[in-house]
């Protein structure tokens, strides 16, 4: 049977990737420490699977971590991947410029572990999950694969960018591997079952799953970093891309490597930036009531606007956007009100 190798797997996105692993017949090892995610969430992608009619569900869980070298090469010998997908580590970008040494040890350190160990064993297909944060303070949008990095403003996005450094200088020095770049804009959304989606264990650092605390009354007012940007609405710009979308731009992926060597970089995001201001008003439709809100100074680390040119993975990949903000929107409210949470 196909096996994946899923690190963070039981994360916003990794659980979402699991899920559709396991409804094209993967089998799926999950590898996650669980310190911001929980062990139930892959309680509910068993649910989601069974309340499809699918029963035959292979899925091993490990509880570790990536930096954890005896644990990854018992991991290798127990099982048979045919292929990597690398989503753990830490990813808050205000967090990473307090704690820089915790990123680069979680973020850097691990990955080059974890590639080691898939080279002990014979494992040559990785997927990492990098980020639009590479790209840094750039004025030229959208951005491409091939756009000029700008200053990286953060230490989040510096260990993004040294990780890909570090795979093409690896894919270079050695032909047997594949590896896909997956340079994520900003996810959100949740499943349609409303069963799994982001669910932070500590206070949010992204927009919509704070926008639905507020919502919920589980904070009392929303945030708003910076209202004096130079966007149409002086807040801060963003590529959102529904979680389901980036999800099947990975099953694409995985078909480019079953045929490919070498390294190469996608963006995965839509191509269509919403400002901040933008995405409240568009849960206050939703959602029918205000979101209270209060104007703070901006962010240290934060950049003014940013959103992908997608064509490449359009052209390459066969792979397209296809939610808007509303659906966005909509889902993940679904999965804020169920009452399995």
């Amino acid at each position: 049977m196909k096996s994946i190798l899923v690190t963070g797997g039981a994360g916003f996105i990794g659980s979402h990737i699991v899920t559709k692993l396991l409804e094209s017949n993967y089998h799926v090892v999950v590898l996650d420490n669980f310190t911001n995610s929980s062990p139930s969430t892959l309680n509910k992608i068993i649910e989601i699977l069974n309340a499809g009619g699918k029963f035959d569900v292979y899925l091993d869980v490990c509880e570790g971590d990536v930096n954890d070298i005896n644990q990854l090469s018992n991991l290798f010998a127990k099982f048979t991947f045919e292929c990597v997908i690398h989503l753990a580590g830490l990813k808050s970008v205000s967090e990473s410029s307090n704690q820089p040494l915790n990123y680069y040890h979680n973020n850097v350190s691990a990955t080059a572990t974890l590639l080691q160990s898939m080279r002990n064993a014979g494992v040559f297909k990785f997927i990492f999950s990098s980020s639009a944060t590479i790209y840094g303070e750039t004025d030229v949008m959208p951005l491409s694969e091939d756009s000029t990095l700008g200053v990286i403003k953060n230490p989040y996005g510096k260990t993004k960018l040294i990780v890909e450094d570090m795979l093409s200088d690896l894919s270079s020095s050695d032909s047997r591997w594949s590896i896909a770049v997956l340079r994520y804009f900003n996810p959100v959304g949740a499943h349609k079952s409303g069963k799994i989606g982001e669910n932070p264990i500590n206070t949010p650092n992204n927009l919509f799953p704070y926008i639905m605390q507020v919502a919920t009354g589980q904070q009392s007012i929303l945030s708003v970093y910076g209202n004096d940007y130079p966007t149409h609405d002086g807040s801060g710009m963003r590529d959102y891309i529904h979680v389901l979308d980036l999800v099947d731009g990975h099953l694409a992926t995985l078909s480019w490597l079953k045929e490919s060597r070498g390294l190469a970089v996608w963006n995965l995001g839509t191509g269509t930036p919403y400002s901040v201001f933008e995405v409240i008003s568009a849960f206050e439709k939703v959602i029918n009531r205000k979101i209270p809100f209060k104007i703070c100074g901006r962010r240290k680390g934060d950049v003014s606007e940013c959103w992908a040119n997608p064509k490449k993975a359009r052209s390459e990949l066969l792979w397209v956007a296809k939610r808007d903000l509303t659906e966005m929107v909509e889902d993940a409210w679904h999965w804020q009100t169920q009452e399995t949470y």
